[in-house]
C-alpha cells in the first residue's frame, strides 16, 4: 500500500566526532581534507566544508576515546520541527553556537540526535568569485565539499530502522537481509539523495558506536588524489579506492588520527526521485561476491568501530 511521504527532516546538518588526539585530528581535517576552522569553544573546534551553507560541518571534540557525539538534523521548517518533537521523547536545549533551539533525542541504540530549524549561515572570510557557493574552493587535499552521510553501528538494526522510518519519517532505499530474514544493514534517505543515514549491525553487541562518517567530493579524481595525500602523510588507508555495489558510491575509507573511520565518497548523479521507490534487498551470498568491480570487503570493515571495544 502506497503511503505519501512526510518530509519533516530536510537533511543531515553536521556531526560531532570525539578524538583522543585533537591536534592531529584537526590537522587531518584541515590540511588533508581541505576543511576550514570556523570557531572554538571549550574542548571543541568547529570545521566547515567549503560548500556547506551552515556555520559548521563537523564539531571535533577532545575526549579520551574516539567516537560520535550528536548528529544534527535540520527540520524542513518550524512546524516540522514541532511535529517531530511531539512524537519523540527528548528535551529542548540551546547550547550550540550557530543553532537555535535544538530538540535532543536518542535512537534505540543510544546515538544522540539533535533536531533544529534555526541556523546561522556560513560567512566566508574572503567571498568566492561565484556568489552561489558558500566559500572559495580550498585547493588542497581531498577538497571535501559537504557532509554526505553517517553510518552508525547498532545492536538492534531493525529497531533503529523503525525509529528512523516512524519517528523521523526517513525512507529506506537499500538493505542487506540475512538468511533468517532479519536486516543486517539498512540505508535511509531524508532527502532526494539515495541515502543520508545508515544502520549496520554491531557484531560486538555494543551500543552507541560509529561505523563511519562520509565526506563528499566533487569528483572521483578528488578521491584518487586523497589516497596519495593520505599515503604521503601516514594516514591509514583501510580499503579503496573502489566502487560499492550497494548505492554505487565511489569510495575510499581511511582512519583519521583519532581512530574514527572516514569515508571519502562520490555518488555521481545518483538520486532517488521515485515517490514509490521499492527497497532493494541484498543477500549475504550476493554481498560475498564483493564490491561492484570485485574487490572483497576487508575484514576490519566488519569489526572496527568507535569507540573501540575489547
Amino acid at each position: 500500500m502506497f503511503t505519501e511521504r512526510v518530509r519533516d527532516v530536510a537533511h543531515v546538518g553536521s556531526v560531532e566526532l570525539f578524538t583522543p588526539v585533537p591536534d592531529e585530528s584537526l590537522a587531518f581535517f584541515v590540511d588533508l581534507m581541505g576543511m576550514s576552522e570556523t570557531g572554538r569553544r571549550g574542548d571543541s573546534v568547529y570545521l566547515h566544508a567549503w560548500d556547506d551553507y551552515e556555520r559548521f560541518t563537523i564539531k571535533l571534540t577532545a575526549r579520551d576515546r574516539a567516537g560520535i557525539g550528536r548528529t544534527y538534523l535540520r527540520a524542513a521548517g518550524p512546524q516540522a520541527l514541532r511535529r517531530r518533537a511531539g512524537e519523540i521523547p527528548g528535551r529542548w536545549v540551546e547550547d550550540e553556537p550557530g543553532l537555535g533551539p535544538v530538540y535532543l533525542c536518542q535512537d534505540p541504540d543510544g546515538h544522540e540526535i539533535g533536531l533544529y530549524w534555526e541556523t546561522e549561515r556560513f560567512t566566508p572570510v574572503r567571498p568566492p568569485a561565484l556568489k552561489n557557493q558558500a566559500d572559495r574552493f580550498p585547493g588542497r587535499g581531498a577538497n571535501v565539499r559537504r557532509l554526505d552521510h553517517v553510518n552508525y553501528l547498532a545492536a538492534d538494526t531493525p529497531a533503529c530502522g523503525r525509529f528512523l522510518a516512524e519517528r523521523l519519517k526517513a525512507r529506506a532505499t537499500e538493505q542487506i537481509v540475512r538468511d533468517d530474514g532479519v536486516p543486517a544493514a539498512i540505508w535511509y534517505t531524508v532527502s532526494d539523495k539515495s541515502y543520508d543515514l545508515v544502520y549496520t549491525t554491531d557484531r560486538t553487541g555494543s551500543n552507541g558506536r560509529l561505523h563511519h562518517v562520509a565526506l563528499a567530493t566533487d569528483t572521483r579524481d578528488d578521491i584518487l588524489r586523497a589516497a596519495d595525500v593520505c599515503l604521503d602523510n601516514g594516514i591509514h588507508i583501510e580499503t579503496g579506492p573502489h566502487k560499492h555495489a550497494i548505492q554505487q558510491t565511489f569510495f575510499l575509507y581511511v582512519y583519521e588520527p583519532g581512530g574514527n573511520r572516514v569515508e571519502l565518497c562520490n555518488a555521481g548523479a545518483r538520486l532517488v526521485l521515485a515517490p514509490d521507490w521499492e527497497v532493494i534487498s541484498w543477500t549475504p551470498a550476493e554481498r560475498a561476491k564483493g564490491q561492484a568491480w570485485g574487490l572483497k570487503t576487508i575484514e576490519s570493515f566488519h569489526t572496527h568501530g568507535t569507540p573501540p571495544v575489547g
